[in-house]
C-alpha cells in the first residue's frame, strides 16, 4: 500500500469533548440559524451576504476581518444578513498548493490535520462567541463535517464535487442551507439533479455508520459562470441568464427554491475588482422581475483586509494566499450600496 500513516485522527466525538460549543454560544447560533432560514422559507425579505476571504489561512487577520464585517453587519441588519466565509478547505484543481486550514493551520508548515481540525473548530467557535456570526465552510470533505456540523450557519458545495454522490447524501442530513454550486462544464441540470437529491431521504454508509437522513429543504443553486472546452469563462449572472435559470427552477417545484449568485470565479472571470460590478447588475435584475426578486436571495462575495493576493512566504497581513480578494474599504462601500439598493 502505498500510504504512510502517520497519526490517528480523533473521532467528532471526542474533538467536541475537547472543544465543546458553550451554551451560551448554542443559543446565539439556534437564533441566527432560525433567522437565515426564515430568509429560504420567504418569511424574512432581508438579502443574504456570504461574503469572506476566498481560504481562511491565519486566525489573527481573519478575525480582524470578523470585527469589521460584524461593526457593519450591525448597521445594514434591517435589509441584510452577512454570513462570514471562513473556508478552511481549499479544493486544487491539480491537488498542487495550499489546501486550507485544516491541513496546514500554518501555512508554511508542513500539514498536520489534527491540529488543523483543532484550529479551524477554534476559529469557528471564536466566530460565533466574539462576534455571534455563524459562519460558512465549503464540505470539500463530507465525513469531516461532524467537527463542525454544530458551529456552521451554511455550507457550499463546490462545482467540482456537485455531481460526486456522497457529497449530495450527505447534505440530505444536513440541517443548515447549503448551496449547490453548477459545475465547471456550467450544466444546469447537473446542479438541479444535485438539488433533488439533496432534498430527498436517503440510506447510505456514513462514517462507519449506517444512516438514514431527512432530506434537507433549505438545499439551494449557486451560480458561479462556467468554463468552456477552450478554458474561455462564461458568466451565467446576466439577466437573461437569471431568467432562464428561474423558471426552469421553479418548474422542478423544489422546496424553498432560491438562488445565490457567485460574483466571483468564472463570473468574474476571477478579476477580483468587478465583483461589485456584478453585484449591482443583479440587483438591478431583480428589480425588474418579480421572480427574480423573489428567488435570488443573496450573493456570494471574495473579500479580506487588503485587495488582491500574495504568494505564500509574502506574509503580507490580511492578504489572501489563495484567490485574489475586495479589499476591506470597497467591501464596505459594497455592502452599504447592497444595503441601499436591494
Amino acid at each position: 500500500m502505498g500510504m504512510e500513516f502517520i497519526q490517528r485522527i480523533p473521532t467528532a466525538e471526542e474533538i467536541l469533548e475537547q472543544i465543546p460549543l458553550p451554551s451560551h454560544v448554542k443559543d446565539i447560533k439556534v437564533q441566527k440559524d432560525s433567522e437565515i432560514r426564515k430568509v429560504f422559507e420567504n418569511t424574512d425579505d432581508r438579502f443574504l451576504l456570504i461574503i469572506g476571504p476566498c481560504s481562511a489561512d491565519h486566525e489573527d487577520s481573519v478575525c480582524e476581518y470578523l470585527e469589521k464585517l460584524a461593526a457593519v453587519q450591525e448597521e445594514v441588519k434591517e435589509t441584510i444578513i452577512i454570513i462570514p466565509r471562513i473556508y478552511t478547505n481549499k479544493p486544487r484543481t491539480t491537488g498542487a498548493g495550499y489546501k486550507g486550514m485544516m491541513h496546514q493551520p500554518d501555512p508554511e508548515k508542513k500539514p498536520n490535520l489534527y491540529e488543523g481540525i483543532i484550529a479551524i473548530r477554534k476559529l469557528h467557535i471564536r466566530a460565533l462567541s466574539e462576534f455571534h456570526m455563524p459562519a460558512a465552510d465549503e464540505m470539500l470533505y463530507p465525513d469531516n463535517y461532524t467537527y463542525l456540523a454544530d458551529v456552521l450557519g451554511y455550507n457550499a458545495i463546490g462545482a467540482r464535487s456537485v455531481e460526486n454522490q456522497y457529497h449530495r447524501l450527505t447534505v440530505s442530513g444536513v440541517d443548515t442551507p447549503v448551496g449547490m454550486k453548477n459545475p465547471t462544464s456550467g450544466d444546469l441540470s447537473v446542479m438541479i439533479n444535485s438539488i433533488i437529491a439533496a432534498q430527498s431521504s436517503h440510506t447510505y454508509i456514513y462514517n462507519g455508520w449506517e444512516v438514514k437522513t431527512t432530506g434537507n429543504p433549505y438545499t439551494h443553486a449557486v451560480l458561479r459562470g462556467a468554463v468552456d472546452a477552450y478554458g474561455r469563462n462564461i458568466p451565467n449572472y446576466h439577466y437573461e441568464d437569471l431568467i432562464n435559470i428561474a423558471k426552469e427552477y421553479e418548474a422542478q417545484e423544489l422546496k424553498n427554491a432560491a438562488i445565490i449568485i457567485d460574483t466571483s470565479h468564472a463570473n468574474s472571470m476571477k478579476r477580483f475588482y468587478e465583483q461589485p460590478r456584478i453585484a449591482k447588475e443583479v440587483l438591478n435584475s431583480r428589480k425588474h422581475d418579480p421572480l427574480l426578486a423573489k428567488m435570488v436571495k443573496g450573493l456570494m462575495i471574495e473579500s479580506y483586509l487588503l485587495e488582491g493576493k500574495q504568494e505564500i512566504g509574502e506574509n503580507i497581513y490580511g492578504k489572501s494566499i489563495t484567490d485574489a480578494c475586495l479589499g476591506w474599504e470597497d467591501t464596505e462601500k459594497l455592502i452599504h450600496y447592497i444595503a441601499e439598493h436591494i
